[in-house]
Parts: structure tokens; C-alpha cells; sequence
């Protein structure tokens, strides 16, 4: 099988270097494309890659081609390969909102998967959510979640609604307990930590709360009532919490990048 990836930014990247381990590839060099000169000696150097300037050198060949541009990039990208696509290929998108009838018009086959990936691929911890369109064999489906799991997990949701929430939860949701660690760390600060000392404190202590919770059946509401205990400190700060609406404020923000999702899908729709 040829895998071609165009697009060799930061997900791009990524996803490259883990799908290029993959057995499916039986082998064979994962394909790179991208026109940013820069990129392109960078890559170069990478040993796993066949890397490509000329897009007509490899996407004619490729079997699985995944996109990983800038949605904004989405259709002046499309219209360029159209010419040299053909109805066998299976195309993958990692675009945020840019939407598979979009994607099937502007190039004008019908085996297209949508995903919505987020950060911590990086160090193979993500998750990406994907759904496909009905062109797509369960064969086909199977061999591009094998991919995507090469980067962490997959999750397959019925339907591309779904992709816009798993924006709201996992493709935004990285940033939002970066922003949690952030805070921590300047009360920590505030308090008279160094730098050091209170990024060990909050990142040990993430990496310790997210363990506890995949290695029990517990929910977090459970966990909590066994940290907090009446009138002790983790309740008053959970109290504290409760009384600024901190609850509904994350909400908030998961459905605010929802609606955003919402909204860039209907620009690539």
C-alpha cells in the first residue's frame, strides 16, 4: 500500500512519522508532499519519508492520501489535484470543518474520510475521531483506523455532527487543561514556588489524577468526594469552584468551539 501525506506542518508531521511504522505500508516509504521549500530540506533529512515537491510525482500512485493543509489552503489545494485523482483513491482529511461534500465536489470522488485529530498525537497519546462517507468498505475503514491508531487511539462516530463536537472535547480540549496547568502554576508561583518546582507540582499531579482515573471504573465526581473531605482544603477549593460557576464555564467553552466547528463547516460545505 502507498500512503502520500500532503502537508508536512506540525499535524502533518506527525502523522507521518506515525503511520510510516505501520505494517500496512508493507515496507515501503511513507510519501511526503508539501511547496515550503524549508519543509521540504526538513524532511528530507527524516529517513522514513519519500519526499515529493511536484505533487503530479506522487499523488497518481498513492493509494491512501491523507490531507493535512490549512482549511483556508483546502480549495485551491482540491482543485489542483482533481485532474489527478482517480476514483480508487481514499482521501483523508485531518482539515478542521471542511466537510466531506465539500471535499466530494471539488474533487470529484466519492471514498472520503473525515478526522478530527488533536495534539497530544505528538507523543502518541491522541485521540482521533473519524467518520466516512458511504464509498467507503469497512475493508478501507479498518486500514485507515489501523493508521490513525498509530498515533494514539481512534474513535469512530456515526456521523460528521460529531467530528464538530469532537472539536468542542478533544481537538480544542488539549488547550483547556493547558490552561488549568497554566493558572495552577502561577498560584504556585504566587505562593512562592520557582518556576521549576511548579510545573514538577502541577504536571505530577495531572499525570497522577489522569492514571488513578483510567486504572478504576470511578467517575470524577466519585474521585473527588474521596479527596475532599467535609470541611478540609480540597473542599474549599472545589467550594470555591462551585461558587464561581467553574462547572458551567468549561461547558461554555467545549460548546463555544462546537459552534465554532459548526461554523467553519458550513464555510467548506
Amino acid at each position: 500500500m502507498k500512503v502520500l501525506v500532503i502537508g508536512g506542518g506540525n499535524m502533518g508531521l506527525t502523522y507521518s512519522e506515525g503511520m510510516s511504522q505501520s505494517p500496512l505500508l508493507n515496507k515501503k516509504k511513507l510519501m511526503i508532499h508539501d511547496k515550503s521549500e524549508a519543509t521540504i530540506l526538513s524532511l528530507k533529512e527524516n529517513p522514513l519519508f519519500d519526499v515529493y515537491e511536484n505533487l503530479a510525482d506522487c499523488l497518481p500512485t498513492a493509494d491512501i492520501i491523507f490531507l493535512a493543509v490549512k482549511p483556508y489552503h483546502c480549495e485551491e489545494l482540491m482543485k489542483e489535484m482533481k485532474p489527478q485523482v482517480n476514483q480508487d483513491q481514499l482521501i483523508v482529511s485531518l482539515m478542521a470543518g471542511v466537510t466531506i461534500p465539500y471535499m466530494q465536489e471539488l474533487l470529484g470522488i466519492h471514498k472520503i474520510i473525515r478526522t478530527m485529530p488533536n495534539l497530544p498525537a505528538k507523543v502518541g497519546k491522541g485521540v482521533t475521531s473519524f467518520t466516512e462517507s458511504k464509498a467507503v468498505s469497512r475493508v478501507e475503514m479498518l486500514m485507515v483506523r489501523n493508521l490513525l491508531d498509530t498515533t494514539g487511539v481512534s474513535i469512530h462516530v456515526i456521523d460528521e455532527s460529531f467530528i464538530d463536537k469532537s472539536t468542542g472535547i478533544s481537538g480544542s480540549g488539549p488547550a483547556y487543561v493547558f490552561y488549568f496547568m497554566q493558572s495552577m502554576m502561577e498560584a504556585a508561583k504566587k505562593m512562592g514556588f520557582s518556576t521549576n518546582d511548579g510545573k514538577l507540582l502541577v504536571s505530577t499531579t495531572f499525570e497522577g489524577a489522569i492514571e488513578l482515573f483510567n486504572q478504576s471504573d470511578l467517575t470524577p465526581s466519585t474521585w473527588m468526594d474521596k479527596v475532599a473531605s467535609k470541611g478540609g482544603t480540597t473542599r474549599a477549593a472545589l467550594d470555591s469552584m462551585d461558587k464561581n460557576n467553574v462547572e458551567d464555564l468549561i461547558k461554555q467553552a467545549a460548546f463555544a468551539a462546537f459552534d465554532r466547528a459548526v461554523e467553519l463547516g458550513k464555510e467548506h460545505a
